[in-house]
């Protein structure tokens, strides 16, 4: 699961809230898809950018994630390792894609079938939404379990001072 930040919780709040605005959404295109609006928001480029980027080489996503190679000077591969660099996994993205990953499928509302469709807007962005909880829940375990490191390590300066 990706390392959790402000950046990528802030980028997936930012991309709900464009989809369920009406932002270009297209499963088939590589910079309108699932990764791509994510990618528009993580790494600040426009849906035609990452298109087009994505086009120097072959495949879709999850077949660009598979050849994956940060050092190959591919746009794609650089583009790839930049959202890397925000806090994502490479099998973030290939779940992400096809909305597959089984901890945010566990965790979707006990109304909402299992079986999300990767092209269906309203399944993608109750993914993102899912997967949104999920990462400010851990935001937060995160923190409280570094203040109370902080707490306890003030705590025995005070005993040995």
């Amino acid at each position: 699961m990706s390392r959790v930040s402000v950046e990528l919780i802030d980028a997936v709040r930012k991309t709900i809230v464009k989809l369920k605005k009406g932002a270009p959404y297209q499963w088939g295109h590589m910079g309108a898809c699932n990764c791509g609006n994510l990618a528009q928001e993580l790494i600040q480029l426009t849906k035609e950018e990452i298109h087009r980027f994505a086009m120097e080489k072959s495949g879709d996503w999850n077949d660009q994630l598979i050849d994956y190679c940060p050092d190959s000077g591919y746009p794609m591969d650089l583009m790839i390792g930049k959202m890397l660099e925000k806090g994502l996994k490479i099998n973030d993205l290939r779940h992400l894609e096809k909305l597959s990953d089984p901890n945010i499928l566990r965790n979707l509302p006990s109304t909402k079938s299992r079986n999300l469709e990767k092209n269906i807007l309203s399944d993608v962005i109750l993914y993102f939404e899912t997967w949104l909880e999920m990462l400010e829940n851990q935001w937060i375990e995160k923190s409280v379990d570094s203040d109370v490191i902080m707490l306890q390590k003030n705590n025995l300066d005070k005993v040995f001072a």
